[in-house]
């Protein structure tokens, strides 16, 4: 990578990080192109430069944050066994997530990136290919080893992960779900959903 290249992905990041900071304190009303720029040191031009617009940082910004997400997912996928440790593991993972990167998690959860991500929906898949790609693998072989329903790909993920989702926006929204509660019930309820 050339030094240009390194300056400019740095520059990404502390733009990032600055608009992950403000939105924190501010929320996404605080988040302009003018508090990012007095935050990070960055120009204006720069921001529009490598992001397009204000939508742009955010955007880049959630994606950013689901990469993160996907990556715990899959690095908790890959330590087990079997179907049932397996779906237990992704639903724990995802709501430690949730615990441990609040402000992550609440802007991927967030109606403004919900409604970016459904109309961008195969682009936003495509970004992140190489990790669903291993999800997609991991669900056809517990189905072939018969661990599995015999049900489509995606209605499995919906089954494990639309619970989890819903958990998980409550607990950011209204405060009235206890995660460490959820963690311990929600896995076993949602692994009878997909078993065989």
């Amino acid at each position: 990578m050339s030094p240009k290249q390194q300056r400019g992905e740095a520059t990404v990041e502390q733009v990032l990080d600055s608009a992950l900071r403000i939105y924190t304190s501010s929320g996404e009303a605080g988040l302009t192109v003018g508090t990012i720029t007095k935050s990070s040191g960055v120009s204006a031009g720069s921001v529009y430069h490598h992001f397009g617009s204000l939508q742009g940082v955010l955007n880049a910004l959630a994606l950013r944050c689901l990469g993160q997400l996907l990556e715990e997912l899959a690095t908790a996928l890959q330590a087990t066994t079997d179907a049932r440790s397996g779906v237990r593991a992704v639903v724990r993972a995802y709501l430690t997530f949730v615990r441990t990167h609040p402000d992550e998690a609440r802007l991927l959860h967030s109606a403004t990136i919900d409604h970016e991500f459904m109309s961008r929906g195969d682009q936003i898949r495509d970004s992140q290919e190489a990790r669903l790609t291993l999800f997609a693998l991991w669900i056809h072989a517990r189905q072939d080893a018969g661990e599995l329903a015999a049900l489509p790909g995606p209605l499995i993920e919906s089954l494990v992960l639309g619970p989890t989702t819903a958990v998980a926006r409550r607990w950011l929204t209204m405060g009235d779900v206890d995660l460490e509660e959820a963690a311990r019930a929600l896995p076993d309820r949602i692994w009878h959903s997909v078993s065989p």
